[in-house]
């Protein structure tokens, strides 16, 4: 079947109270907006075909469940259009910034131009299921075009290559972001060799990761506790360097009552973050120094 005729379902349009108050201040430092493509259309490359999710709808879920602000990721279904990124920070009113997709065809005067326009990051795809190609020589391009702006560098990649370059990441001159756990199984614990790096990686100066996309690992079939687990023995090991994001509008649910509801995916952070100093590091300050500083 032709991927691109796939189409994940929406969003639960009716999240519930999560079981405790977000701090104030609060960041999503992980979601996308998808449309509506009446307005910005998808590309024909794109692997899937999305619900409308529009910025609207984000704003809504936020407002219910507590998040206050938010780092808006440009999808591959936009390719490389950062027109709905621009509209989502407009409507936002200061409240969110944005994360482009890596384009080797940006000078350093179109970063400083994004810079100016509310942008904070760029992303790399390096996951071969998503049609992801490392490059070396273009990445440090990309990264070098940025010059003076501290700009977070994100990193969506398979953990063996999270590993094979390792050393690489380590020596980037800006923020670094390793996505999603860095890929890493749950079902191998803390002690696999993946996360063992991920461990190492997260206490150098330079790296952060994201707690995001425990609803994946769901949806995929891993356990609760083992995420958890992860995601606990991360922020003890460098409370300072992790952040949160919720990955809505969850665009990976091809079946019928999987779709998490965002106030229970908040509710989760009680014990991926059981403590609630390291909590408010997690979803305030961290994010804050990275993105809105």
């Amino acid at each position: 079947m032709d991927n691109k005729l796939r189409v994940p379902l929406p969003p639960d349009p009716n999240p519930t109270k999560p079981h405790f108050t977000l701090p104030p201040g609060t960041v999503d430092t992980h979601f996308h907006v998808m449309g509506p493509p009446q307005v910005f259309p998808f590309v024909e490359t794109r692997l899937y075909t999305p619900p409308a999710a529009p910025i609207e709808h984000w704003l809504g879920m936020a407002k219910a469940v507590g998040i206050a602000r938010g780092v808006m990721v440009v999808p591959a279904v936009h390719g490389f259009d950062n027109a709905p990124m621009h509209d989502a920070i407009a409507k936002a009113e200061g409240r969110l910034v944005g994360m482009i997709r890596a384009n080797p065809a940006l000078t350093e005067a179109d970063n400083k131009t994004l810079h100016a326009q509310g942008v904070r990051g760029v992303r790399f795809n390096f996951r071969r299921d998503l049609e992801g190609t490392f490059d070396r020589d273009a990445m440090q391009q990309v990264i070098a075009r940025l010059g003076s702006l501290n700009w977070a560098v994100d990193f969506h990649i398979d953990a063996d290559l999270m590993v094979k370059n390792a050393e690489l990441l380590r020596r980037i001159d800006k923020p670094v972001i390793i996505d999603h756990f860095g890929l890493c199984d749950p079902a191998k614990g803390v002690d696999s060799a993946e996360f063992r790096v991920l461990l190492d990686l997260v206490a150098q100066p330079n790296i952060h990761v994201k707690i995001s996309s425990l609803d994946r690992y769901l949806y995929a079939g891993k356990k609760y506790e083992d995420v958890c687990t992860l995601a606990r023995a991360l922020t003890a090991r460098a409370p300072d360097h992790v952040i949160w994001g919720t990955d809505w509008p969850h665009a990976y649910v091809y079946q019928h009552g999987r779709m998490v509801n965002d106030g229970e995916l908040v509710s989760w952070l009680a014990d991926l973050v059981p403590d609630p100093a390291e909590r408010h590091k997690v979803l305030v300050d961290n994010p804050a120094r990275l993105f809105f500083a």
